[in-house]
């Protein structure tokens, strides 16, 4: 049955994700803080409405898609829950962290809101395709009921489901950890081959096949060989992030050490870059350091 979607966070991912909902039949209704943005809101065929609160009026689901834990936080007031329609759902595709949702999602419950937590992996051109991988995790009921609406952004087989509250998003920032591990490796690797006279695209082509390749190797260092640092998320988003993973470590008590220089490699480049867009911008770091560029 079509849904009647209060959608709040229209950025990079937000927007495509309303354009999605709308052409699968749900009524929209977005809210952003930043007023600029309703051209596109309206643009999908969605409506637009001055405050989150406003957006929620009678909305049996509330989507969020917003930059981080804070802005979560302070966007889901009490009113916010209170204005949704009865028997509502709350599904957060915010890279949140436990922690940080759990004070949201109290609030949700008092009002008699389901929550389901889905943050996504991916990036806007897989949200524009319907291609984004979902780290899903919630009850099982709430899931079951959600997943025709999630099946408008992405494929069932793309859509993880992990276990209880938490779950999903401890799962969106292990993805995450991986990945800048990875980079971070792959880049040591390279600058190493290069110094001792390998072609970088050589030794990628040579590693790509290995039993060392991944998706990281086989798709994204060729955005970095063409001097695209990937300036698409926040270098201090994902410095926080990376500290969540190392105090989730610490406090359930599993070993970090390779997590913690993840981070410290992260908060280095964090110092000498700023806050400024750039996923790769720790190889950046690691460049400086060797005096020289893998770019081709």
């Amino acid at each position: 049955m079509p849904s009647h979607i209060a959608l709040v966070g229209i950025g990079r991912m937000g927007t495509p994700l309303c354009g999605r909902f709308v052409r699968a039949g749900h009524r929209v209704t977005a809210f952003d803080l930043r007023p600029e943005r309703q051209e596109a809101v309206r643009a999908s065929g969605a409506d637009w409405a001055l405050s989150a609160a406003e957006a929620a009026a009678g909305a049996d689901v509330l989507i969020t898609v917003l930059p981080g834990p804070a802005d979560a936080g302070e966007a889901l007031t009490d009113a916010v829950f209170a204005a949704l329609a009865a028997g509502a759902v709350w599904i957060d595709m915010t890279s949140n962290t436990p922690e940080a949702a759990a004070v949201p999602r109290a609030r949700a419950l008092a009002h008699g809101v389901d929550v389901l937590e889905a943050p996504m992996g991916g990036g806007p051109a897989d949200a524009e395709h319907g291609l984004l991988r979902l780290f899903v995790g919630g009850d099982a009921e709430v899931r079951d009921r959600c997943l025709p609406l999630l099946e408008s952004v992405t494929t069932r087989d793309r859509i993880s489901h992990l276990g209880g509250p938490g779950t999903g998003y401890l799962a969106k920032l292990l993805v995450n950890l991986l990945w800048f591990g990875q980079a971070a490796a792959s880049a040591e690797a390279l600058l190493l081959g290069s110094r001792a006279g390998i072609d970088p695209g050589v030794l990628r082509d040579a590693l790509a096949g290995s039993a060392a390749g991944s998706d990281f190797i086989r798709r994204d260092l060729s955005s970095l060989f063409a001097g695209d640092y990937l300036r698409s998320y926040g270098l201090g988003r994902i410095h926080d992030q990376l500290e969540a993973v190392t105090d989730a470590a610490r406090d359930l008590g599993t070993p970090h050490e390779l997590a913690d220089a993840v981070l410290r490699l992260h908060r280095r480049a964090l110092e000498r870059f700023g806050p400024v867009d750039g996923e790769l911008l720790a190889v950046a770091l690691l460049e400086e350091a060797a005096g020289i560029t893998l770019r081709a």
